[in-house]
């Protein structure tokens, strides 16, 4: 099969699309043909090097971590899929033509949701699910800071909070202030302007999808007994503010949280911005656009 190979730390050029030998399932795994496999932060994060403390790899290394594709070969004690099941997941090494998949962490996509649509889902559902309801904590009735809110990770996190039946303050950029309001959040500030910031009152909780000086300033708008929850690590300053939980969110796979997002979308309540598709073996470039920042899902077609 073809797949995109990474050798060495280093810029997106050393992303190298090349021959490489069939993956097989194990007995609890699934053979997944890929259709598509969508861009994430973690992927340039892994292939520069920065995340080698958190996610230690082994060279010669297939990135990625969204499939979406059909069946091809199921594992001996697999039960639930078959051959020809359009399925996605969030996996590993999914940069690639196949790859291998746990059963366990394997969902059948929900009809209406095309193959390539699927793709962006797994992650950003997970992620953005798992830091509203595990890491700030959301409660009906409470209102929490949200930033980030119209990346796709913030999106899935505001359509949570939502859900719960919290109340959101949208941190976004400037021009995203009225579109952050039309999905739902009571408010919205550009979180790039410190007055915005000064004029803010205290929240229960903040959920943090940019980390950063930002973080620091944040933090001392939660209520004493608050949570602070951050997919990006810790404000650097969280000691200073011992009343503050500060749970940091490390996503795992769970076939639930994608279904239910990728119902959510079919059914017009969701939208997950894709930016631009690109053939498989265009991911150094992929990566490279991805990397600059700014721009929605970007996804891999193999």
């Amino acid at each position: 099969m073809k797949a995109v190979v990474l050798h060495e730390y280093g810029p997106p050029s050393n992303l190298k699309y090349e021959d490489v030998p069939d993956p097989k399932p194990g007995p609890d795994e699934v053979l997944v043909r890929v259709h598509a496999a969508s861009l994430n932060p973690i992927d340039w994060k892994i292939r520069s090097g920065a995340a080698k403390a958190r996610f230690p790899i082994e060279f010669p290394y297939i990135l990625g971590r969204d499939v979406a594709g059909i069946v091809q070969e199921v594992g001996a004690d697999v039960l639930g899929f078959k051959e020809g099941d359009p399925v996605f997941a969030l996996a590993w090494h999914t940069y690639a033509e196949l790859c291998v998949a746990k059963a366990s962490e394997l969902a059948k996509i929900p009809e209406g949701l095309e193959l390539t649509t699927a793709a962006a889902v797994p992650l950003v559902s997970v992620t953005g699910d798992q830091l509203m309801r595990d890491g700030a904590k959301a409660q009906a009735g409470q209102t929490i800071l949200l930033t980030g809110a119209l990346g796709s990770v913030g999106r899935i996190a505001l359509f949570a909070a939502l859900d719960i039946g919290a109340k959101v303050i949208a941190g976004v950029r400037k021009k995203q202030i009225d579109e952050a309001l039309t999905l739902g959040a009571i408010a919205a500030i550009d979180l790039t302007e410190d007055d915005a910031i000064a004029t803010l009152g205290l929240v229960d909780a903040v959920a943090d999808t940019i980390g950063g000086e930002t973080a620091t300033k944040l933090i001392g708008k939660v209520k004493p007994g608050g949570n602070y929850g951050s997919v990006v690590g810790p404000p650097s300053n969280a000691a200073l503010h011992p009343t503050v939980q500060v749970n940091a969110v490390m996503a795992h796979p769970d076939i639930k949280t994608y279904t239910l997002y990728g119902e959510a979308i079919v059914a017009g309540k969701l939208l997950l911005p894709i930016d631009r598709m690109m053939p498989l073996s265009e991911a150094a470039e992929a990566q490279a656009a991805g990397e600059k920042g700014g721009v929605g899902k970007i996804i891999l077609m193999a």
